[in-house]
């Protein structure tokens, strides 16, 4: 697949990469839902708050969460989804199915000319 934009690449990857632990992926599908706390996650997902602090991190610096405090109470850290890095895998997604349509509709072709000119 031809990608001129690196910078995507690199998105993409740490997106997949962050999400390859079913931890993590697991903590993006409960995010899907609502904000959360990381004290909620950890007992959602059935981990260690440090366990879940090291996931959090991850998702953190691959882009893939966010997090806020809320005016109410600034001491509490709520983690959401980040809609962009989900966009950019999507987007990536989709230059792969063009690609592969495109490689199909090609092989068809050959196929039907071989096809045609048989006696």
């Amino acid at each position: 697949m031809r990608n001129d934009n690196r910078a995507a690449d690199t998105d993409v990857t740490a997106v997949f990469g962050a999400l390859a632990d079913p931890a993590r992926l697991r903590i993006v599908q409960l995010l899907g839902d609502e904000p959360r706390r990381a004290g909620e996650l950890a007992a959602a997902v059935g981990v260690s708050a440090p366990a879940m602090s090291r996931h959090l991190r991850v998702l953190l610096a691959a882009g893939v969460v966010t997090d806020e405090r809320r005016a109410e109470d600034a001491r509490l850290r709520y983690f959401r989804i980040r809609p962009q890095s989900m966009l950019a895998v999507q987007a990536w997604l989709d230059q792969l199915q063009a690609n592969w349509t495109e490689q199909l509709a090609s092989y068809q072709q050959h196929i039907a000319d071989k096809v045609g000119s048989a006696p």
